[in-house]
């Protein structure tokens, strides 16, 4: 497949190395400060799974120099979305499909009115990595999974051909017929996980040592509940256990990507995730207040 990914962070670094291993086209789409970076000091995979040197590097930096696309894995922070939507309407002209592997889920609403449901495909990513100073991916744990499935039935195709590509490659890829029950499966995880962590400043394990706050993590998981069900999206009482589940099980230093970025004065994700679910909660006439809280919380540290 001839595959472009938007967004080369560590995501997409990786995600994108492991398919060109497989013997894929995968073009870089990027802008001038990374493609220098990538330019001077190439890219690398560290993994459990396994280390790769990319030998060939395919950068991009204008749009209009990609001549094939079929997929586009897209796979920027939620802050970034917009400026992306004039690029990815000329690859979709080009007849590429588009993998959004943001956090959250508004993004596909505003993907699906800017570029037409046809075009965007249901995913979902579950890794652990970042960027070295060189601009390295280092991969620090076992999980590197990436789930697929159509949101549109014109899509069936694509999906075929891209299970078919992964199933060669070095990652955890699978498909699914119900994407959108996965994904909101992950938004109130990192909606709750997220929020009480950055709002506290405070590791899962501290968190859990405090009954009052831990409670904070279950009352935003019933509220995505009830703002899935709102959506018709058969969120139960049994994701929250196991969501909770999850938690209870992470080791006590563990804390959120949000989180981090907090610590290391980056922007937050706040608006795309606790900003997206309150927007999604005032168009069916749901009250979160918990999740509203959290977000005056975190607000003030946004940029």
């Amino acid at each position: 497949m001839n595959i472009v990914i938007i967004g080369a962070g560590a995501l997409g670094s990786y995600f994108g190395g492991r398919l060109q291993q497989a013997g894929q086209h995968v073009q870089y789409l990027v802008r001038k400060k990374r493609a220098q970076q990538l330019k001077e000091n190439g890219l690398r995979i560290t993994s459990p799974h396994g280390n790769y040197d990319f030998n060939e590097l395919h950068i991009i930096e204008d749009v209009k120099k990609i001549e094939q696309v079929d997929l586009v894995i897209l796979a920027v922070k939620g802050q970034h979305l917009q400026g992306t939507i004039p690029d990815l309407k000329l690859l979709v002209e080009k007849g590429a499909k588009i993998l959004p592997l943001l956090n959250g889920i508004e993004h596909i609403s505003i993907l699906q009115d800017e570029l037409s449901e046809a075009a965007v495909i249901g995913g979902s990513a579950f890794i652990i990595a970042t960027l070295n100073e060189k601009g390295h991916v280092i991969h620090s744990n076992k999980n590197h999974d990436l789930i697929f499935g159509p949101l549109h039935p014109s899509q069936t195709k694509i999906c075929d051909e891209f299970e078919q590509v992964v199933s060669s490659a070095i990652m955890g890829a699978s498909r699914t017929e119900n994407i959108l029950i996965r994904m909101w499966i992950k938004y109130m995880f990192i909606t709750a996980f997220s929020g009480v962590t950055t709002a506290s400043n405070l590791p899962i394990g501290t968190i859990r040592r405090f009954p009052e706050t831990n409670r904070l993590l279950e009352h935003v998981l019933i509220e995505m509940k009830q703002l899935a069900n709102a959506y018709n999206v058969g969120i139960t009482e049994q994701n929250v256990a196991q969501a909770l589940e999850n938690m209870a099980g992470l080791p006590d230093e563990s804390t959120s990507s949000m989180h981090q970025d907090l610590r290391k004065g980056q922007t937050l994700e706040v608006e795309h995730l606790q900003g997206g679910a309150l927007r999604l909660a005032e168009k069916v006439n749901l009250k979160l207040p918990v999740i509203e809280t959290l977000y005056g919380l975190i607000k003030p540290f946004e940029n």
